[in-house]
């Protein structure tokens, strides 16, 4: 039998201008460390102004950093508790 031991919750939030889209991520894990990143997207001048599209880059790119951050983590922690140096996790 299949359980879920725990869940997840994501956080992203956008700040945009005429030009620019900033995206921060943040996921809380259940010992109450908070992981947060960040992503940019920047529009061409010769495209039109869509800021979804925006949007889904810089969200993107956050939770791409945020993913990172959490295979480094998890890492780190592999390595703390064999006490020796494994492979690096990648996608």
């Amino acid at each position: 039998m299949l359980k879920t031991a725990v869940g997840w919750h994501v956080e992203l939030e956008f700040e945009e201008d005429t030009h620019r889209t900033r995206a921060a991520a943040m996921v809380r894990l259940p010992d109450g460390t908070e992981v947060r990143a960040h992503g940019d997207a920047t529009r061409h001048p010769a495209d039109g102004n869509q800021p979804r599209v925006g949007e889904e880059v810089a969200g993107a790119r956050a939770l791409n950093d945020l993913a990172m951050q959490l295979l480094t983590k998890a890492h780190d922690e592999i390595d703390t508790a064999s006490g020796r140096t494994s492979r690096p996790l990648t996608h």
